[in-house]
């Protein structure tokens, strides 16, 4: 079996969480920004805990500045995710970081990005969408802004609205007019719980943000009721298990819950998150699930097939990639 020819689809990606760091390094030395602090001596990311690493992330985060440099990054994104046999994604991206929430800004960083997509596409065969992300601990106002950018902007490329960020500040319903204003506009919704706070914000995002995928959610295995739940409605995980482990949620890939949710009927994704930081790929995820679970090449093409499901893309899309995995709609 040859997990790196896989197609494989990923729908949780922080666009600048998978920025590599050399890339960051060489942008910092052309804007002159000392973000030294943000290394270590091996050249990577370094970061001791989750706040701190919300603080890495949005050091290396600063130097990208204009358009260009979104351009830029998305291109060597996507062509690192091609390489990984990744057919589609679906990126993370904030207007708080393109354009300060203005849509008018908000408008030159997408075209920018999007025209980025459209290059890696006809070079690598690689499929991206977008999914306008408004940042917790940046507060509901602020929510407000990115929603408002991605509701300007649904498209054929902006197809989500979600939540990331520092999942124990405030409660998901705090930021409920913004899921509401994106509903509104047509987008697929999703949020990040079930990570830090525990199996209850996974409960608030059903309850009052009405979303249709849960970003992480792994922490809904500490409540029965709330696994039959999300079995039973069908409301898919974006579970990024590398992410869990170097973050010290659970010790090993062996000791997290993906395959006791998988079992229990909840339709669970792989994702990478923030690879760079996290120190992993998504061949690397898969080699390190075959390992702790002994999946094999089908299982994996049923997690890519529930992935596409779940995306927010056009039945069009969705036929048509489905077709490289090999399955049905």
């Amino acid at each position: 079996m040859s997990l790196a020819a896989i197609p494989k689809v990923e729908l949780h990606l922080h666009l600048e969480g998978a920025a590599p760091p050399e890339f960051i390094r060489r942008v910092a030395a052309e804007k002159r920004a000392d973000i030294s602090r943000a290394f270590g001596p091996d050249g990577g990311y370094a970061f001791a805990d989750f706040a701190r690493f919300l603080e890495v992330y949005e050091a290396a985060t600063s130097v990208l500045r204009t358009p260009e440099d979104y351009h830029r990054l998305t291109l060597a994104v996507l062509e690192a995710s091609a390489a990984e046999g990744v057919i589609y994604t679906e990126a993370f991206l904030s207007p708080d970081f393109c354009g300060g929430g203005d849509v008018a800004a908000w408008r030159e960083y997408l075209a920018a990005i999007r025209e980025a997509a459209v290059t890696a596409r006809a070079r690598h065969g690689i499929e991206m969408r977008g999914v306008v992300t408004c940042i917790r601990h940046f507060g509901p106002d602020t929510a407000k802004r990115a929603a408002l950018c991605a509701a300007e902007t649904t498209g054929d490329f902006v197809t989500g609205f979600g939540m990331g960020g520092d999942e124990r500040r405030g409660r998901q319903g705090d930021f409920a007019y913004g899921f509401d204003m994106a509903r509104e506009a047509g987008l697929g919704l999703t949020t990040h719980a079930g990570e830090w706070a525990g199996a209850h914000s996974v409960r608030q995002a059903l309850d009052d943000l009405r979303v249709a995928r849960i970003g992480h959610g792994v922490r809904a295995v500490e409540d029965p009721d709330l696994v039959a739940r999300l079995a039973e409605g069908q409301i898919t995980l974006e579970v990024c298990p590398g992410s869990n482990v170097a973050l010290g949620l659970y010790a090993s890939v062996a000791d997290h819950p993906i395959a006791a949710l998988r079992a229990a009927g909840v339709p669970v994704t792989v994702s990478t998150d923030d690879p760079p930081f996290f120190r992993t790929a998504l061949t690397a995820e898969y080699a390190a699930l075959h390992a702790a679970f002994g999946w094999e090449e089908e299982d994996f093409a049923e997690l890519n097939r529930t992935a596409l499901r779940a995306a927010f893309c056009d039945a069009e899309t969705r036929v048509r990639l489905l077709k490289r995995i090999g399955g049905a709609a």
